[in-house]
């Protein structure tokens, strides 16, 4: 039986959304996810009264509009694996925004609650270096897309290149509580993908009481909705793995902790 925290991609409907999750069909409150697939010429357009967006343009290249602003083409790499940052468009809640396939494209549309009023910007390439976390098979590449340093009203984005063979969000961490200086309660998505693709890799989500303990096989495009607890993945020798995470809760803080049966990993010389 296929895990209920599992979110496989479907055929494009007309509006090349192959992937969507609403706060109503996770049973949460703040963050959707959706990914859409364009030929180029293809458009599409989006907005909501009461959500901000942050448009990622995975791979390809695409022109993005936002109310009366033009961004112009904005992207550009072949795959989410190339080193180099994505198109990142910020959209505020309330503001139309659009589309325009360039090449074909891999779209990621991430939502949280927000007020209308704000400043739809581009987020330049710049501002999105890539970091390397971790050491030895906990080494991964990351870069912050939205991070809490940046302005928005509740979302947080990042993207990770685990390499094969290495592990991610490990230790095992959560934020799922709201404890002032200590730990932020968020929701979060992990959108997945594989290289090869033909690929897997795994990701266990659990709580200290096991009230929640799942371990999911996830495969290219798959998404695992992480509604509390810890949440650690580990890539196959030989499968490089990407994931896109979005992140929104009550405080726009990212504020973890690590499981105490495992931080002692994070305490070695």
């Amino acid at each position: 039986m296929m895990s209920k925290l599992l979110v496989r991609p479907h055929a494009p409907d007309a509006s090349g959304s192959v992937l969507e999750i609403t706060p109503q069909s996770a049973g949460w409150s703040h963050v959707g996810f959706q990914v859409v697939k364009l030929a180029a010429g293809e458009t599409f357009e989006g907005s909501d009264p009461a959500r901000e967006t942050c448009v990622v343009v995975m791979s390809g290249t695409a022109e993005v509009t936002a109310g009366e602003v033009s961004f112009g083409a904005i992207g550009g790499r072949t795959s989410v694996f190339e080193d180099k940052a994505p198109g990142a468009v910020y959209v505020p809640a309330a503001t139309a925004y659009a589309v325009t396939a360039v090449t074909a494209i891999e779209l990621a549309l991430c939502t949280a609650p927000g007020k209308p009023g704000g400043q739809a910007r581009l987020i330049a390439e710049a501002d999105m270096p890539r970091e390397t976390r971790g050491k030895g098979t906990n080494t991964r590449l990351v870069r912050n897309i939205l991070p809490e340093t940046a302005p928005a009203d509740g979302l947080l984005v990042v993207e990770v290149i685990t390499p094969g063979g290495h592990w991610s969000s490990y230790p095992p961490h959560k934020h799922d509580t709201a404890a002032e200086g200590e730990e932020t309660a968020l929701e979060e998505t992990y959108y997945h993908r594989l290289n090869p693709p033909q690929g897997f890799a795994f990701q266990r989500v659990y709580t200290d009481d096991r009230s929640l303990d799942e371990t999911v096989c996830v495969q290219d495009g798959d998404v695992v909705m992480v509604p509390r607890g810890y949440h650690p993945v580990g890539a196959p020798h030989g499968y490089d793995l990407y994931y896109l995470n979005v992140m929104a809760g009550p405080h726009r803080k990212w504020i973890f902790r690590n499981d105490p049966a495992h931080d002692w990993i994070m305490r070695q010389a």
